[in-house]
């Protein structure tokens, strides 16, 4: 069976501030993140990749990575824009794309296949490809009206930065199975562990609690219901609200809140690095340094 790797690409990173994140080498021989993702999905046998991408990068895209990639894999492009709305809505003031939710919907007509999902800026690790592939080529289907769909979970631990808060996607399991996942703001190392502080109130973590890196495994009929979805986001959006987005992990949590889908949890002990600030370049480095002297990854992996 025929699978598709979905990197989504087309975040502005204003909280790197140094140009375009995604984009940014890390590896010595010029590598940037996605390079990696990249090699572990074809290794893990994932045959197609599909870069979700604005049109303003396409470009440098194109250059640092895509062609280069698509001599090793096929290779298509997906546009997500923040004017790329249904009739009768307009961006009004906003200034940036609607979430992840609206990234994927635009492969709608470019998947037909049973598809994984991950951000461009994070290193997921191997093992994350592998357990979604397996999953994709067995457990992908729909059945008795109810998507099947799949998450590797993190521990909470292995994800944080050091160099400020974090958005992760906090699950909650019975069975195997993701029973709710909340979307929490700001988690960050306080005194060396997982927290949310607000005002004088700190609330603590589980340094093992399984967090959502929007790393999925999504049968290719789940794109069928994303217009209706985004349609109905639009509509319920308060007037003058330029900063709420369409988030994947809420419209998954969501139908599993209705009995709609289920998502069974693949846990990994892979440690999450990526560039969310621009203090964080230096650790990605060293991070790749080390894997590429524990023979992870070979020095070169570009060619």
């Amino acid at each position: 069976m025929k699978t598709s790797l979905v990197i989504m690409a087309a975040g502005i990173g204003s909280r790197f501030g140094q140009g375009i994140k995604q984009i940014a080498p890390v590896g010595p021989s010029g590598e940037i993140i996605i390079d990696y993702s990249i090699h572990d999905a074809i290794e893990a046998g994932f045959d197609r990749v599909v870069f979700v991408i604005r049109k303003d990068i396409e470009k440098d895209f194109k250059e640092a990575i895509g062609d280069r990639i698509s001599k090793k894999v096929e290779v298509a492009y997906a546009y997500q824009e923040i004017d790329n709305l249904p009739e009768g809505f307009t961006k009004g003031e906003r200034k940036k794309p609607w979430g992840t939710g609206q990234a994927i919907l635009a492969v709608k007509d470019i998947v037909k296949e049973p598809f994984a999902v991950i951000n461009a800026d994070d290193y997921y690790g191997k093992e994350g490809f592998k357990l979604l592939h397996d999953f994709l080529v067995s457990d992908a289907v729909t059945t008795d009206d109810k998507y099947h769909f799949s998450m590797v979970g993190f521990k909470l631990k292995n994800t944080l930065s050091d160099n400020g808060g974090v958005t992760r996607g906090v699950c909650k399991e019975k069975n195997g199975f993701m029973t709710e996942i909340v979307e929490t703001s700001n988690i960050e190392k306080i005194e060396g562990r997982a927290a949310v502080q607000s005002g004088d109130e700190t609330k603590w973590y589980s340094d093992d609690v399984l967090v959502s890196m929007n790393m999925w495994g999504i049968s290719q009929d789940f794109l069928n219901i994303l217009d209706d979805g985004f349609r109905e986001f639009l509509e319920n959006l308060p007037e003058g609200d330029i900063k709420s987005e369409y988030l994947l992990p809420q419209i998954i949590g969501d139908l599993v809140e209705d009995g709609k889908a289920d998502v069974k949890v693949l846990p990994t002990n892979e440690k999450w690095f990526g560039v969310t600030y621009a203090e964080d370049k230096a650790s990605v480095q060293d991070a790749f340094k080390s894997l590429i002297e524990n023979g992870v990854y070979p020095k070169n992996i570009k060619d």
